[in-house]
């Protein structure tokens, strides 16, 4: 298996995740804390983006720049994913964005499709996948799949998450092993509920301000 996982390790992303964890949180707090780790991972993830050349002038004369070669679509999984958008549109504002809606049953933790905007072929070279949880790995292989066979090849995908569990991790990269991983840290322990722990919580109902008393620490 490549090793095509890779785990970011800067002072200001371990800064953000630790505020992201407590409880204590505010939904706006933890709306800008996904943000930041979501901008970290699309500069990091980018570093290898094929460029072009192209001449121009400025003011004073003329010069060489570089344009990114690729053309780049962004595919957030409904409704957590949309978390990461805004960030990754800073880098690439001319980026479509093809929503995914998947959930995992609660019972099986089987994903199942609610909703795609994929159009019948793609535009686009590559896609950033984005979702801030990386649980069972069940609704990212899930999305991989329809991404894969809406025609954009495995090593064409780049998938960012803000926090992994290492069972997901395994069972992604033993699906898709030439698949590109970035996440901004990993955690050892997903519970039999499919939680990750000590993780983040439901980082759908601490995005938009959805948790009720039930259970705070459940995933959508």
């Amino acid at each position: 298996m490549a090793n095509t996982l890779n785990v970011l390790s800067h002072p200001l992303v371990h800064t953000e995740l630790s505020k992201l964890r407590q409880a204590s949180t505010t939904a706006k707090e933890f709306r800008e804390g996904i943000r930041t780790i979501s901008l970290f991972l699309g500069y990091e993830a980018s570093r290898t983006l094929e460029q072009q050349s192209f001449e121009g002038t400025t003011p004073v004369g003329p010069f060489s720049g570089t344009t990114i070669k690729p053309r780049i679509g962004l595919t957030p999984i409904l409704r957590a994913g949309l978390g990461m958008t805004d960030a990754l549109l800073e880098l690439f504002p001319a980026a479509p964005v093809y929503h995914l809606g998947l959930y995992r049953e609660k019972v099986t933790l089987q994903p199942v499709e609610y909703y795609s905007k994929l159009p019948p072929s793609p535009p686009i070279d590559q896609v950033y996948l984005l979702d801030p949880l990386l649980a069972t790995g069940g609704t990212a292989c899930a999305a991989l799949t329809m991404i894969i066979d809406w025609g954009i090849p495995v090593e064409k995908i780049k998938l960012l998450c803000v926090l992994a569990s290492e069972e997901g991790l395994k069972r992604v990269q033993s699906e898709f092993p030439e698949l590109e991983l970035w996440v901004a840290a990993v955690d050892k322990t997903l519970t039999s509920e499919g939680i990750i722990s000590p993780g983040l919580g439901d980082t759908g109902d601490r995005l938009y301000n959805t948790l009720t008393n039930a259970n705070p620490n459940r995933r959508a």
